[in-house]
Formats: C-alpha cells, structure tokens, sequence
C-alpha cells in the first residue's frame, strides 16, 4: 500500500442469520442466479463502486506498487493443494479476501511511478468494457455461440487492418465480412500472433503441391523432401523478442533456425549483415530456405525500429515472406508526429500488434493481420459441429479454439478514445521519454546507455569519476569495472523495487569486450499519461539517493588486477 494512503473499509454488514454453506441444489441455485443477501450485498457494493467509478483511487490505497515482502513468505501461504468438499466462503467474504490479503501484495501498474514493464494502466472505462464482455461470455469460436459479436469483431480488425495497410474503401467494403477471406485474428498475445503470422508462412512456402498434401497435412519430413529442402529458417534481429524463437520450436523448424542478426550502432538490425548473411545462405547452401524475415518495430528492450523499407525491399526482391512485429510499437500508427517511425509497415505481409500494450486493454490481447486477406486459409481447419466450410465462423482460422470476445472492449475503446485519443497517449510517451533522457544525461553520476526512439530507454549508474576513468583504461579494466558496475545496478534495481516506492526494470545490453562486455542497464518504459518529469526526477532522487548511502561499497570500483 503507497505510504501515507488511507485505507478504505467497507461499512459492517448488518448481521443477519447465518446460513450453513452447503453444496445442494438449492445453494447451488441461489449463487448461481441470485444475489446474496443485504449485508453481503453492501459489501459488494462498497468495494465495486470503488472500482468501477474510482479505479485508480482504488488501486492507490489497496495495491503497492512493489512493496518488499519475501517471495518465500508469501509462497507459503498458499500451500493448501485440497478443495474443500462444501463450500468455504460467500462471494463478500472472496472480495474482502482478495482485497486485504491478495491486493496488498499484487503490483500496482496503474501507478505514475511504475515506469519499467510494457505492462499498462488502464482506462477506467476498460473495467466497465471487461464486466460487459464477462457478462454476455460470448465465444467467438463460431457464429453460433456469438452471433453479431463476430460482426463487430470482424469490423474491428479491419479498423486496425487500414490504420496499418491503407487499402481503399472498396478494398474494406468487399472484405470487412466477407466469409472467405480474413484481414487477421484476435489472439491471446504476441506470442501467438507471432506464431500465427509463421504458421502461414511455413504453410504457404511448403504448399500442397503434385503429389504432396502440404506440410499441414504430412509434417515437416515429408515437406522437406517433396521441396527438396534442408532446413527453414527465420531472419531476425538479435533483439527479436524470444517467441520468435518459441515458434521455431513449436511448428518444426527447430529454434536453432531462428537466427539473429547483429544489430547496428542503434540497436536496428544490421543490414549490410542480413543482406551478407543471406547471400551466404544462397552460395553455401542451396537447399535451406528462407521462411521468413522479421522486422521489429519497438524491440522490447531499447524500443527501436528496424528500418522497415529496407528489409520490405529485400524480402521482394528474394520472394521471402515480411513479418513485423510490432507488438509495442503498432499504436504509433495512430500518431501524426510519430508514424513516420514506422514507415514500411504497410508493406509487411503479416504484422503483430499487442491491444495490452499500447492500446491500454486488459490482458490479454494480441491481433495479427495479414497483407492478402487469403494468406490465412493456409491455417483453415473445419469440423462436422464446429467452424463448416462456408460458415463465418471465426474459429476456421485460429490457433485459439473457445476464447472470449475481447474485440467489443478494443470496439468501445475505439469509440471513445478516438484516433487523436490514442495519438495523446502516444506522442505523451515518446515526449516524455526524450525528456527523461535529458534528465539523465544532466546527472554527472549516470550514463545514457540507449537513447529512446520510441519510449523506451536504458541507462545505469555510473559515477562520474570512474566515467572519466574508464575513457583511457585498458580493455581489462573496462572488463573489470564493468563486471563491479553490474553488481552495483543490479543491486540498485532490486533495491529501489523493494522500497516500495517506484519501479524501473532491468535488461543486460549486449556490447563487444572492447566496451566492457555486456552490461546490466536499468530499462525504463514510459506509457502512463501520469508519468510526467517530476515523477521522473524523484525516481532518479531515488536510485542516487541509494547509490550513495546503502550501496556506496558497490560503486568503489578498483581498477587494478588481482
């Protein structure tokens, strides 16, 4: 709980005659369609007015942000592996429960302070959007369990399809419900759109053929030698995020034949290497194949984007399917100043974008979508009860099979931010971001390790005068002060984060032997529209603060050998 904050305590509940908790037919028909009584409903009441109508008051007073507590202590008081054979608790008492002993030690992400994950606050409005969807528990699998939810899932995508593609009207008009074509999917997150935008691409590069039914229907074997083929393998930045390498694994190419390629002085993918690491697969080995290149737009942990128009020239000019993922960047579509940033995305043939990132949803939401709005009948399946050739089910080209209708809440949401809604939140991020980066590199006593291109930067502790040491030391004693200042801001990161107070994440950069060697840099992501350069400073007053008291003997740095 922040310090200073006043707890909120619901009003006592008028006693009234305790009633035995038994598992029949007539308690399983009263909590199944029926209200509780009076006292229990005042309960509800105190607390879900709260939420829906004070959420972040709510969550300021009842979560911490990262309060210290073992995670060892708090394990152990939720040891108890056994269901209880009658029921333990009405509904008020499971609400008070979760409020007093589960909020308290949950993190609170909605907080201006916590500036170090992708994960987002949230518009009070996608709690009210989030109870309207459990409410109606629609499954969007097929028409039948959904009905107009599919129609208003289908327009949702095509929204998002034209802020990435800019198709005509006529083009949104002949497909936006169309039942034989698809302009993407919703999914649980990246990293099933990420593997969805790789299924298709497998699928259509080992495509059923003369005498072949297509590497769907007889495996990777039998694809590789219908094609020929020795392996398959995707082209990636080295700082592609790591479901990349899960969907090596999962659909059969082996995650070995993710391969990264170095990046640049600006953390962008390498060209001049990709183009050389390519020509080199072409010359020494003919009979490998590549599925696919990556692009990224905002890497996860500097925020950068891959220079999209080069790597979309290179992949037409070799026929090589272009996927971006753009799971943390995609919403910078929405920005006048920004989109610029992104430019070559409509030239993707797939592109992954996350809704709990920076579209401020709920978790969990991923879409993927797709240049040909045939490309994903290369993943259809069909069943006798479920998702028939001809029907709009939705379920026909997924990964997922029963999932929730998440599309109404990105539908309202829509609605009532707006594209200009959106753009705020963006160009807030990316602003404040560059001023954040100014504010660090005005401390002597820190150093700028990547500046942000979107809203996401890297820096660490690093005194001044070890700084200026470091300038004409040996490669040996850069390895060495290195290895001391890795300690030190690892230390400072878990430090800070145990106080309870605010929160900045941490990642390893990579970096040649000659700098140092890889370093640990504290990562900071700015998305909340809170987060301003006051808050800022008070989290550098922090981690200086701590630097110099309780972590002073992890910054003495020596130099010499041992």
């Amino acid at each position: 709980m922040k310090q200073g904050a006043k707890k909120i305590e619901p009003k006592k509940p008028v006693q009234e005659p305790a009633r035995e908790l038994v598992a029949n037919r007539e308690t399983l028909k009263r909590i199944f369609i029926m209200r509780e009584s009076d006292s229990s409903r005042a309960t509800l009441v105190k607390y879900m007015e709260q939420i829906l109508f004070g959420l972040h008051e709510f969550l300021m007073h009842h979560v911490g942000i990262t309060e210290e507590r073992s995670l060892v202590e708090l394990s152990r008081r939720f040891m108890d592996s056994a269901i209880n054979p009658e029921p333990e608790k009405r509904l008020a008492e499971v609400i008070a429960e979760l409020i007093d002993e589960i909020a308290p030690y949950a993190v609170n992400v909605s907080s201006p302070y916590f500036v170090g994950h992708m994960t987002s606050a949230i518009p009070f409005f996608m709690v009210h959007l989030s109870t309207f969807v459990a409410a109606l528990n629609q499954n969007v699998v097929k028409i039948e369990t959904s009905k107009v939810v599919s129609m208003v899932e289908k327009q949702a995508l095509a929204k998002i399809h034209r802020m990435i593609y800019k198709r005509s009207q006529k083009f949104y008009n002949r497909h936006i419900q169309s039942a034989y074509t698809s302009l993407g999917g919703f999914v649980e997150g990246g990293t099933q759109a990420n593997l969805t935008a790789l299924w298709v691409a497998r699928n259509r590069l080992l495509a059923p053929k003369s005498g072949f039914a297509g590497v769907e229907q007889s495996g990777m074997a039998a694809a590789y030698n219908a094609y020929g083929i020795s392996r398959c393998i995707v082209l990636v930045s080295q700082l592609g995020h790591y479901s990349l390498r899960k969907s090596g694994g999962v659909l059969g190419i082996g995650n070995e034949n993710i391969i990264s390629v170095p990046t640049d002085a600006d953390n962008r993918i390498d060209m001049a290497c990709l183009k050389k690491m390519v020509a080199c697969l072409e010359k020494d080995e003919p009979a490998a194949r590549i599925m696919a290149i990556v692009g990224i737009a905002g890497t996860t942990e500097t925020g950068t984007v891959d220079p999209l128009n080069e790597l979309a020239d290179l992949c037409h000019d070799k026929a090589i399917h272009f996927h971006v993922d753009a799971a943390w960047g995609g919403p910078a579509l929405f920005s006048e100043k920004y989109a610029g940033l992104l430019s070559g995305i409509e030239r993707a043939d797939s592109v992954t974008i996350d809704g709990h990132k920076q579209f401020y949803m709920p978790m969990s939401c991923g879409m993927v979508y797709f240049k040909d709005p045939k490309a994903m009948d290369a993943i259809a399946y069909h069943a006798a009860y479920v998702n028939r050739p001809g029907s709009v089910d939705l379920g026909i080209r997924s990964l997922a099979g029963s999932r929730a209708a998440n599309s109404l809440i990105l539908h309202g949401a829509l609605k009532i931010m707006g594209k200009r809604g959106y753009a705020l939140l963006i160009d807030h991020g990316i602003e404040t971001a560059a001023a954040f980066a100014e504010l660090i590199s005005a401390r002597p006593d820190f150093q700028l390790m990547t500046r942000p291109e979107l809203n996401i930067l890297t820096y660490r502790y690093c005194p001044a005068q070890l700084q200026e040491r470091l300038l004409k030391a040996t490669p040996a004693e850069k390895m060495r002060a290195n290895q001391f200042l890795n300690r030190g801001n690892t230390l400072l990161q878990r430090r800070q984060r145990e106080a309870g107070k605010s929160f900045v994440s941490r990642t390893t950069l990579r970096r040649p032997e000659s700098e140092g060697g890889p370093a640990v840099v504290l990562r900071s992501v700015i998305m909340n529209p809170m987060t301003h350069a006051g808050i800022l400073k008070e989290i550098l007053d922090e981690q200086e603060n701590l630097c110099k008291t309780r972590l002073k003997s992890a910054f003495a740095v020596d130099l010499s050998s041992r």
